[in-house]
């Protein structure tokens, strides 16, 4: 498992870093120990060979022992004066001597044509640095082998929250997207991985509620117009003659196209949802497009207030923010009992478009739910007559695409204003 892999490598890694770094001390404290006890031997050879430079012709034999010290006094041209033991003409640091165990020290100190050589016994390092490095090699193994096991046990402990959220991740589906990681009391990277998984499930549920949303409503408004089809199918087939002459072609062409619109707003809200409104660039005249939707429904026979469009270019998709002006355009004409207001105007870095009507008006708490996907305020309003619910749906995606804002408020007349923001 792959706790278990990060808990060996972790393990491993600590004892090994702990290995090097008390090897590299126990070599250090060796080194010194050994260099201070060479130093005190040094110098009670120094202070043997000046007590017999003092007085060489009092110095005996017996005066030292062959295990401790051993020392040799002689002339300029080589001959011996006194020595407890022979020693090698040869200066060096360290010789052996006859009868010996161990390796001697040799100090040598010049006075006149005198010369003293006192070697002392090595013995006492030597034994001093076994002493030492016995129990290092034994414990540093056993120091190691504590560090591995607390190691070991303290990353368990560390990862049982994460084997934890595991297999609950492990458990949870598609159809079970309402489960939710266990949360660590803690608040380190652990507790923050959890929270920030469980704010991901929260996410991947609400995603897939408004999918099934749409695709409820997106089904029940396909079967409105394939089902009008149908009746006037079935009725034409059964009854010949019953339907006056055009009608059937009349519904047919009527449903076909209202079926025609739906699928196409659904396939731009899937462009939306993928991010694909945001199309080519480039420079849009927005009061042109508020013009020209304006001038297509005041045929209608509707009034049509144009006074408040001025001047305002923006950067964007232009089929897109058309799509916007007619969406907006149209619901206005449909809520409006007798007067559409249309309004552009450049605000420093912005480019404002209002669209108003004398209709009833949007409630206060339903403003922001209508631009939700399949809502209509008024379900009771004739389908020929109300849209399928998902004009301002779609406005909102693409004016968000673009870096815009889209709001309802009150209209001056008393209607709803829709106001959208771009920038300039």
């Amino acid at each position: 498992m792959a706790s278990r892999g990060v808990r060996a490598r972790t393990t491993l890694a600590a004892m090994l870093v702990v290995a090097v770094a008390l090897l590299a001390g126990a070599a250090a404290l060796v080194v010194l120990v050994r260099g201070s006890l060479r130093e005190g031997l040094e110098n009670t050879a120094e202070q043997r060979a000046a007590e017999l430079l003092a007085r060489p012709g009092d110095a005996t034999a017996d005066d030292d022992d062959l295990d401790d010290v051993a020392w040799q006094v002689t002339r300029a041209d080589g001959t011996v004066v006194r020595s407890s033991v022979p020693l090698p003409d040869e200066p060096a640091d360290e010789v052996r001597l006859p009868g010996a165990d161990h390796p001697y020290l040799v100090v040598t100190d010049r006075e006149d044509d005198t010369k003293v050589s006192v070697a002392v016994s090595l013995e006492e390092l030597d034994d001093s640095t076994s002493a030492l490095v016995t129990p290092l090699a034994v414990g540093l193994p056993l120091l190691v082998l504590l560090v591995g096991g607390v190691t070991w046990v303290v990353v368990s402990r560390a990862l049982a929250p994460v084997e934890r959220i595991r297999r609950e991740v492990e458990e949870i589906t598609g159809d079970r997207l309402d489960r939710r990681v266990p949360e660590p009391a803690s608040r380190d990277e652990i507790g923050r991985l959890a929270r920030t998984m469980n704010r991901m499930l929260t996410r991947l549920q609400d995603a897939q509620l408004r999918q099934r949303r749409f695709v409820a409503d997106a089904s029940h408004e396909l079967r409105s117009p394939v089902a009008g089809l149908r009746q006037v199918a079935e009725i034409s087939q059964a009854h010949p003659g019953a339907l006056p002459d055009g009608e059937l072609a009349g519904t047919v062409l009527e449903e076909s196209t209202r079926l025609q619109r739906l699928v196409e707003q659904l396939l731009l809200l899937t462009r939306a949802d993928a991010g694909g409104v945001d199309g080519a660039r480039s420079d849009v005249d927005l009061d042109d497009l508020a013009l020209w939707e304006a001038r297509r429904i005041a045929r209608g026979g509707l009034a049509v207030d144009t006074t408040g469009i001025g001047g305002g270019r923006v950067r964007g998709d232009e089929s897109a923010l058309a799509q916007v002006v007619r969406n907006l355009v149209d619901n206005a004409a449909r809520h409006a009992r007798d007067t559409v207001a249309v309004g552009v105007r450049t605000a420093g870095d912005t480019v404002e478009l209002t669209v108003d009507d004398d209709g009833p008006g949007v409630p206060a708490g339903e403003r922001e739910r209508v631009f939700e996907r399949f809502v209509r305020l008024d379900e009771a309003r004739a389908r020929d007559a109300g849209g399928s619910g998902l004009g301002l749906a779609i406005v909102r995606e693409i004016v968000t695409a673009h870096g815009g804002s889209v709001a309802v408020t009150t209209a001056p007349g008393g209607g709803a204003r829709f106001t959208v923001r771009l920038p300039a």
